[in-house]
């Protein structure tokens, strides 16, 4: 029978569980020690689609059953011509067609809506690290996708920390850092710092490998900082910080975050890090981590795990990560498809 994929909308609530099914289903398979969130969260990632992009969310269905998924966003501000894909086939329906027609609806509607490029990602094993299958990747290399950037997973187990270590490592930091002081906060920036905190995270997709992918830096400014961040506590999302602020101009010119679900309380994500080029030399990034980390497990006391993922090429945020304790546990592999 042939498989068919339809289009939904944010209100289908039948159309939001069939998802959250198979997103769960397939996740348990491929990466199991990473956490899918329940169905509300599931929900709340649909109701509030990220700040300047339209998402476009699809289930393949065969013999009448779902059987799988597709996640687009379509940037619209700027990256205007390439669409992200994430396409999720139930694992007792893979070898079937699925994934072929939810890739040929993916090109579809990234072609109506003037894209040249699909983007997406997939795992795969490391040495001496857990077993992972990469159906993904050999799936990508044969629609004509190229490997575009290569990256790795880390993690770090805050159950086994080693506090003096990471003593030392402050210690160190902050005797490279004279004339500067850090802030720490949850939810919304300070005022003070808005356009600072705004101009660094535009300075991500300068700073940061990213290999053959044609993407382009996003121009953030207050009042845009300001939209993600109300769209990411309406995701129910917890985020904690540090940045550094030169004290001579009283600029914030370093800053981390972490993230954490609403589901999830023994996981979070380690998201942007980041030191304006003119302050770099300081130990900044590694302070604005270390006081990040302590900031973050003071206020959630069940988390245990933290994932974090780098360009493979990217040896000095690796560097500071494996001075923290983060570990590699997969490979993955950004993949650009020209339509």
């Amino acid at each position: 029978m042939a498989v068919t994929v339809t289009p939904y909308d944010s209100t289908d609530a039948a159309a939001i569980d069939a998802a959250h099914r198979v997103v769960a289903a397939a996740q348990a398979v491929d990466l199991p020690d990473l956490p899918v969130g329940d169905r509300a969260e599931f929900g709340l990632l649909v109701a509030h689609p990220p700040h300047g992009n339209v998402i476009h969310q699809a289930l393949a269905r065969r013999d009448g059953e779902v059987a799988g998924h597709l996640r687009m966003r379509l940037p619209q501000l700027e990256n205007t011509g390439i669409a992200t894909a994430e396409l999720t086939v139930d694992p007792a329906r893979r070898r079937q067609g699925v994934g072929r027609a939810l890739l040929a609806y993916a090109r579809k509607v990234a072609a109506e809506h003037g894209r040249q490029r699909l983007i997406g990602e997939t795992p795969g094993p490391l040495p001496g690290g857990p077993e992972r299958a990469a159906p993904g990747a050999a799936f990508a290399a044969a629609a004509g996708a190229q490997a575009a950037l290569a990256e790795v997973r880390r993690r770090l187990d805050t159950t086994r920390l080693d506090q003096a270590a990471l003593a030392a490592l402050h210690d160190s930091a902050r005797a490279r850092a004279a004339g500067y002081r850090t802030v720490a906060w949850r939810g919304p920036v300070a005022e003070e710092y808005v356009v600072d905190v705004a101009r660094l995270e535009s300075r991500l997709l300068i700073d940061a490998p990213t290999g053959d992918l044609a993407i382009e830096a996003e121009q953030v400014d207050a009042a845009r900082f300001r939209e993600i961040e109300r769209i990411q506590r309406l995701r129910g999302r917890r985020r904690y910080h540090v940045g550094a602020v030169h004290e001579a101009t009283d600029r914030l010119v370093a800053w981390t975050m972490i993230d954490r679900g609403p589901s999830t309380p023994w996981h979070a994500w380690q998201e942007i890090t980041i030191v304006d080029p003119a302050h770099r030399g300081h130990r900044l990034g590694l302070l604005v981590k270390v006081e990040n980390l302590r900031h973050a497990l003071a206020h959630e006391p069940a988390l245990a795990a933290i994932d974090t993922w780098n360009a493979a090429v990217n040896d000095h945020m690796i560097s500071i990560n494996e001075q923290l304790g983060f570990r590699p546990v997969d490979a993955w592999t950004d993949w650009q498809l020209t339509i």
